[in-house]
């Protein structure tokens, strides 16, 4: 039986991986697209560092930049995630810098390493590449 992804991957063991998938509609992987709609939450902490694009298909090998998603502050960690989501009202709180009671710091602190180890997992990277344009890929 295959093994899910997150068993297969080890960033212990080497930061790049190969992955493959077939696309339809032309729709971006990066850039802007007609509408100016902008796809720079793909880039980051999971860099994209080569790819070939075939006619109905393509490939990509990713890097996961550790050292990056570790460096990055909990407010970049925070404008990050909400180029993709809106975040909770704690997160919104915090990005506004009002002050956060100790639960909420907690609840925020736990947040945070949540969205920071969510950064550099690949499977996410790519469901987050699949639901952004579900008429990209078959």
């Amino acid at each position: 039986m295959p093994k899910p992804r997150k068993e297969l991957i080890s960033l212990a063991a080497t930061s790049y991986y190969r992955y493959a998938s077939r696309f339809v509609n032309k729709a971006f992987l990066c850039g802007t697209d007609s509408s100016g709609r902008r796809f720079e939450h793909r880039r980051g902490c999971v860099d994209i560092s080569a790819y070939a694009v075939i006619s109905n298909h393509f490939h990509i090998v990713l890097h996961v930049n550790q050292p990056e998603a570790r460096n990055l502050t909990d407010l970049e960690v925070v404008q990050r995630w909400y180029q993709l989501y809106k975040g909770s009202l704690i997160t919104q709180k915090y990005e506004r810098g009002d002050e956060l009671l100790e639960v909420q710091l907690a609840i925020f602190e736990d947040m945070i390493k949540l969205w920071r180890d969510r950064l550099m997992i690949i499977s996410w990277y790519m469901s987050i590449l699949f639901s952004s344009n579900s008429t990209l890929f078959v």
